[in-house]
């Protein structure tokens, strides 16, 4: 008899092995690299019977998933084994965030959705035997273990960097990229999605936020030009800002303080527009500044409220105009807008702006489709890029933030974000 088959704190034998292969899986991870995971994930999961475990990353437009391997095709070649998102099951179990047979008929074969908290990484594809509820349990726990590993891997490899990008890169949208948050964040309080294009050439567009006890602190820079001087400036931007919000300055003063930099480092030839608020995660209550960038909208319910603040010079001008700090109140189920004019007024060939009504429009249609929240940016996104040919001349960026007034149930945060719902009879009752 081995230890696994030995009853550990009144579980079968089954369930102290699976216990044990988690613990063994993460004590072998700590001095691995991102190209063993997907070996040592299917040496250690394959000894309680979740076989053939294939990680899956999707690429950063979310167009394909890609299989990690310890070689990846150069940037912009196919990469063996993908599968297209659109219109196929794996692409259903990360688009929905559910956990899929591969086919109804022979079940054996399992989509398992791999999300990084609430981020959306890829998928897992697991084989087993029989999948009662325990099982369909156990992937989706192995997949939140794979999940941490990537991210804990993947910022000291070039192997992801490849595999998740479909053609070259600049040096500004590498720079942006490596910059910014993880593109969804949730708690019960509040979700927070971004989605952001041209992604492999954005030059002066970022986004950011932040939690702190009872305070999320949100904002947008679209610094000008379209080169890598535009990078440099978006950067410097949030850099100042982050590091005026580490020291507790409030945002008139950390606006001001923008300004100081960007004017000290470029003698007023460089600037950027900009958005810096604060939601009272409990409260509802909404606090921003405008930095001579496009006023917030709220979505609520099938309207579109375009909030109201006197806009103050574009940090990098030293024009040194009043700043006004403007308040509002959200109501539960509210979706807040911050967004850069990339979005609404490019033009297409025949000239044709995407404009507010599209933009807002297609949010509010998508919602009453009760698709995940990153899965309704996505498919916006994609909708702009059709829109534009794919051809965008500029940035486009948008960050959502939905606010439900009362505590999100798990089951609400589960559906908003896309993670899989706990499929024990206990979990599939909340």
């Amino acid at each position: 008899m081995t230890a696994h088959d030995e009853p550990v704190a009144g579980r079968t034998p089954y369930a102290a092995a699976r216990a044990a292969m988690f613990g063994e899986l993460i004590s072998a991870s700590h001095t691995s690299t991102l190209e063993q995971i997907p070996g040592l994930v299917c040496e250690h999961a394959g000894r309680v019977g979740l076989r053939d475990v294939v990680i899956y990353l999707a690429d950063l437009q979310q167009e394909v998933l890609s299989p990690l391997v310890t070689c990846p095709e150069p940037a912009g070649a196919r990469e063996s084994g993908e599968i297209g998102i659109e219109g196929t099951v794996a692409g259903r179990a990360f688009q929905h965030g559910k956990i899929l047979p591969a086919t109804v008929r022979d079940p054996e074969q399992w989509w398992v959705p791999l999300v990084d908290g609430t981020d959306r990484l890829g998928v897992l594809r697991i084989t087993i035997s029989g999948a009662d509820a325990d099982t369909l349990l156990d992937m989706e726990r192995l997949s939140g273990l794979v999940a941490l590993l990537v991210v804990s891997k993947r910022s000291l490899s070039d192997t992801y960097s490849r595999l998740v990008r479909r053609r070259r890169m600049s040096v500004s949208a590498e720079m942006e990229w490596r910059l910014m948050p993880q593109r969804t964040f949730a708690t019960d309080r509040l979700v927070i999605s971004a989605v952001m294009e041209p992604a492999y050439d954005i030059s002066g567009d970022v986004y950011d936020y932040a939690l702190e006890a009872r305070t999320a602190a949100l904002a947008i820079f679209d610094a000008m030009g379209h080169d890598t001087a535009a990078g440099l400036t978006a950067n410097l931007a949030l850099t100042t800002l982050r590091n005026s919000r580490h020291e507790d300055r409030g945002l008139a003063e950390t606006a001001a303080r923008i300004d100081e930099a960007l004017t000290g480092q470029f003698g007023g030839e460089r600037f950027a527009t900009g958005i810096l608020a604060t939601l009272d995660i409990r409260s509802g209550e909404l606090a921003w500044v405008n930095c001579g960038h496009l006023q917030p909208v709220i979505l609520r319910r099938r309207a579109t409220i375009e909030l109201e603040c006197p806009p103050g010079a574009p940090p990098g001008t030293d024009l040194h105009l009043p700043i006004t700090v403007c308040h509002a109140q959200l109501q539960p189920g509210d979706r807040l807008l911050l967004y850069t004019d990339g979005i609404t007024e490019a033009r297409n060939r025949h000239g044709e702006e995407f404009g507010m009504e599209r933009f807002t429009d297609f949010l509010i249609r998508h919602q009453a489709d009760e698709l995940p929240v990153p899965e309704t940016l996505r498919r916006l996104i994609h909708h702009h890029l059709d829109y534009h040919e794919h051809r965008l001349r500029d940035d486009a960026t948008v960050l959502l933030v939905e606010w439900p007034g009362t505590p999100y149930s798990r089951a609400e945060t589960e559906a908003l974000t896309g993670i899989p719902a706990d499929p024990t009879p206990g979990g599939l009752g909340r």
